[in-house]
Order: structure tokens, then C-alpha cells, then sequence
């Protein structure tokens, strides 16, 4: 980016190949900024994954680089021998002590003193000259596992680790380790746009290339990785190994990167206890064009709840139709309409969802609209819009509702509260029956509906605008590309319309969805 154009914007599982807030503030980033070229670089499943959205004009690259599959073709099949054996034994050692006892694996070991980040280093070089994915598919590493495994003093010896467990533990990290050999060009902003695997290239570049390395997180991944881990197949001590290695990789981030950009303030002191220095910290929130997403007018005719987002776990649905399910016997009219798609892999989740509702009795309330290009009438639907996540940044759900004029009902994680303040009601995550009486108050209750829905509209054109978000991330990639930085510029009011050609493009979809 030595011209101050160039950002290399590093993604795993969102765009531009899934839908979702993640990828809808991907997507607001690139075309706000028709300005600067995006490198966009996704780590996907099975690198088979169709391209979901249009991708601007300022997107010169797009590379879909899979987790899982076969080895890269690139990958040598050669044997490290002799002392390049000996190295890559020694490096993989405080590798492995490093995830498993942490303590080990930053003390002063033979040839790779420093612990995580130092063989980090390490690996990814061998990464680039493809040797890494045979160096740990070798028989040596499942020994040298087993061996750091069963080790006296440390917790996993009592599990009694098998073989299985090396061979299941080593195969995860095989793949996770596969975006060290990704290249993002020297003269790049390195921007990973989630902490955890996204940053394992942008770790690579700044280490081995100098690249500047922007670190913004929207959920908090390391927190999202223990919630996954706690239904996962896996015994203990692959889980142990695995979740051992997405901490380092967190804390590796937080420490390395020159600029952390949560989207809000409860994101930034998970980072300052996770080892991020405060004055590397920066908040900028995530933001909505008040005009695509306008008042919605009337309520509709029959009591609605509306939800928007994907089918996913990690949304706790569960939670919203027992709350529907306790609404309805005191308002049997109430209805609940769920907007948005169910993402590949979450099919037998809104089966069981499903299921749970027909159990429950209130299946004949609820309709599944799918995904709906015109995200703004998903709200208008609701005469409240809720949310039941277990884990969030700082969605966009709640301030698009909010800046239809729609307050809220959301469970009190990420950045939840931040935004919505006094506009609407936060309860805590997984009480269905508190998330219920909350409800029941607001639609009980139309004058403080209405009042709280207005204010909700006019906290997002204060706070949350687009404009105010993108320009933010404009200033940021200049000044890490070394570049002089433009005078900031007061956050446009709701009544100024956006007329750059970014924004009639934008518009002319009718998404951000």
C-alpha cells in the first residue's frame, strides 16, 4: 500500500462467499472506499463454495483458499532429514508445549527459545516452501505428540491420550495450519477482519515481510471456539490441544498487530486482558445508512415478533421460541417471523428447531421467510425485533431495526447493550421465560414502544452511521501505510443523503443483507 491504495483484507467463513453481518461490513467496507484495491483473500471449507456476493470493481483479487481436502498441490512430498528434521522436531516440541502447558512453552528451550510466536515463525516458513503439511503428517510427530502428551505434572497424562487422539488432533492442526503458506503481497495492508486463523497469514507477512497487520474483531472468536468445542466429538485431550492453540493464536494477534479495531467496547477489554496494549486499541463501530434502512411506519395489524439473521447455533433460537411459545398463552394471536438463510451444515439445526416448536404447540405461529432481499421490510414486519444470540459483536441487526424506528428486545452479550442503550430491552442469554416478560411488557405497552422505537432511529444517526464507519477505516489505512492523514470530518447527519457512486450502487441492489 505504498500509494495508499492497496489492502489485502483476510476473511474465514464470511465474505464473499457467505451472507451475514460479517460480510455485510465487509462488503460496506470495500464499496465505501472505490478509492482503494482490495487483495480479497478467504479461507473457506472446501474452496468449492459458490461467490455469494457481486464483487465491486475495486476487488482487483479474490482467493478462495480451503481448510480441509487434500494437501496444497504445491505441498513437497520430501522428508525433512538430518538437521533440518532435528530443527523442525525441536520447533514443533515448543509448539506443542506451548499449546498444552503454557508455562513450558515460553521458557528457554533448546534452539526455540520465545514459545508459540517464535515456532509460529518457524512453521510458517516451511508452510511457504510447502514442507509443512508432510512434516506433520510424519510418524515422528505423532510419537513426539504422544510423548509432550503424557508428560508427569501435566493434566492431559491423566485422559491417557491413544493414538487415535494424536491422529485426530494432528489432522486438525494440519489444516489450520494451512493459511500460514498463503503470500499477501509486501507492498499491502494486511487486514484480518476476525481474530483466530484469518490471522495466520497477516502473522506470517508481518513477521517474515514487514507487512502492517490490522486486526478487527466482530464476535469474539476465541470465546465462539470454547462454545464449539463443548458439544464437539473429540476427547478431551484433542480439545484440550486444539483449544490450546486457538488461545495462543488469539493472544499471538492481539500482541502482534499494529492496530486492533473492535466494533465496540466490550470486544476491547476481552482484547486487553487477552495481552492487546490499550494504546494499539481503537474502536470503530460497525454502522448502517440511515436510509437505506428507513422508518418503517405502522406496526403490523396482528402482534409480530420479527428476528433477522442465519439459522445458526450460535443465534440460540431455542431460546426465542420458548420465549414465543410462553407469549402465547397469554397473547395466542402473537405471531414470530424469522428472516434469513440457513448457511450449509445448519439444516439439522432448523429441523430440530422445527421440532421443538411443533412440541411445543406454536409451530402454526411461526414462518420461516428465508433470506429477503430487502432486509428494511424484515423489521417493519415486527412490531418489536428481537434477538436470543449466546455470542455477538455488535450486530447489525440491532441497529438496522433501530434505525427503522423499531426498539428491541436482545440478550446482554458482545456489544449488545452498547448499542442499544436506553432504546430498547436487554435480558441475559438462554432465560427464555425473562426474554418473554420483557416482551410481553413493550407490546403491552404501545406509547413507550413508539417513544423507544424513536429513539433508537435517532441514536443510529448520531452514533452508528455508515459514513462514520468507513471513513473511520479510511484514516486507519493510511496512517498504516504510512500514508498523511485526512482530516476527520463531522459523522453526516440522517437528513444528508449519500450521493458517492459507491452508495447509488449499493442502493440500486437493495441489500445489504
Amino acid at each position: 500500500m505504498s500509494h495508499g491504495r492497496h489492502v489485502t483484507m483476510l476473511t474465514e467463513g464470511t465474505y464473499p462467499h457467505v451472507h451475514g453481518g460479517v460480510s455485510t461490513w465487509c462488503d460496506q467496507l470495500v464499496r465505501g472506499m472505490p478509492e482503494v484495491d482490495f487483495n480479497v483473500i478467504a479461507l473457506t471449507g472446501s474452496g468449492r463454495e459458490p461467490v455469494t456476493w457481486e464483487l465491486p470493481r475495486n476487488v482487483y483479487r479474490h482467493t478462495a483458499v480451503p481448510l480441509w481436502g487434500p494437501p496444497p498441490p504445491k505441498a513437497r512430498r520430501t522428508t525433512l532429514r538430518g538437521k533440518a528434521h532435528r530443527r523442525f522436531t525441536e520447533v514443533y516440541e515448543t509448539f506443542l508445549l506451548s499449546l498444552i502447558a503454557p508455562e513450558h512453552g515460553r521458557g528457554p528451550l533448546p534452539a526455540a527459545a520465545g514459545g508459540f510466536s517464535e515456532a509460529l515463525a518457524e512453521l510458517a516458513r516451511l508452510a511457504r516452501a510447502g514442507r509443512l503439511a508432510p512434516a506433520l503428517r510424519s510418524e515422528t510427530v505423532l510419537r513426539l505428540l504422544m510423548d509432550v502428551w503424557t508428560r508427569p505434572g501435566l493434566a492431559t497424562t491423566a485422559a491417557d491420550p491413544t493414538i487415535h487422539d494424536a491422529l485426530t488432533a494432528t489432522d486438525l492442526l494440519e489444516h489450520a495450519l494451512r493459511p500460514l503458506a498463503v503470500r499477501i503481497p509486501p507492498d499491502s495492508v494486511a487486514h484480518a477482519v476476525s481474530s483466530g486463523l484469518a490471522t495466520l497469514p497477516a502473522l506470517a507477512a508481518k513477521h517474515l515481510d514487514g507487512v502492517p497487520f490490522l486486526l478487527t474483531e466482530h464476535g469474539i472468536y476465541l470465546r465462539e471456539r470454547y462454545l464449539g468445542y463443548r458439544t464437539a466429538a473429540q476427547r478431551w485431550p484433542v480439545k484440550a490441544l486444539m483449544l490450546g492453540f486457538y488461545r495462543e493464536l488469539n493472544s499471538e494477534g492481539y500482541r502482534q498487530a499494529d492496530l486492533i479495531t473492535p466494533c465496540n467496547q466490550y470486544n476491547r477489554r476481552w482484547e486487553e486482558r487477552g495481552g492487546a496494549a490499550s494504546e494499539r486499541i481503537r474502536t470503530v463501530y460497525n454502522g448502517v445508512d440511515p436510509h437505506l434502512f428507513p422508518e418503517a411506519g405502522p406496526e403490523p395489524d396482528v402482534p409480530t415478533l420479527s428476528w433477522c439473521g442465519r439459522v445458526d447455533p450460535i443465534k440460540d433460537l431455542e431460546t426465542l421460541i420458548r420465549a414465543y411459545a410462553f407469549m402465547r398463552q397469554e397473547l395466542p394471536a402473537l405471531r414470530l417471523r424469522l428472516f434469513g438463510p440457513v448457511p450449509a451444515g445448519c439444516e439439522e439445526y432448523k429441523l430440530r428447531l422445527e421440532k421443538l416448536a411443533a412440541e411445543l404447540g406454536v409451530g402454526d405461529g411461526i414462518t420461516w421467510e428465508g433470506r429477503i432481499n430487502e432486509v428494511a421490510k424484515a423489521y417493519a414486519a415486527g412490531s418489536v425485533v428481537m434477538l436470543s444470540s449466546i455470542s455477538e459483536g455488535f450486530p447489525f441487526s440491532i441497529i438496522e431495526a433501530m434505525s427503522c424506528g423499531r426498539t428491541t428486545v436482545s440478550t446482554d452479550v458482545g456489544g449488545v447493550r452498547e448499542a442499544v442503550a436506553d432504546t430498547g430491552l436487554v435480558v441475559p442469554p438462554r432465560e427464555p421465560e425473562t426474554m418473554a416478560r420483557a416482551t410481553l411488557a413493550l407490546l403491552r405497552d404501545d406509547e413507550r414502544r413508539a417513544e423507544l422505537g424513536r429513539m433508537a432511529r435517532r441514536r443510529v444517526a448520531e452514533k452508528f452511521t455508515l459514513h462514520q464507519s468507513v471513513d473511520g477505516f479510511r484514516h486507519i489505512y493510511r496512517e498504516l501505510a504510512g500514508q498523511p492523514v485526512l482530516p476527520v470530518h463531522p459523522g453526516d447527519q440522517w437528513t444528508q443523503r449519500l450521493t458517492d457512486p459507491w452508495y447509488k450502487e449499493l442502493a440500486a441492489d437493495g441489500s445489504l443483507w
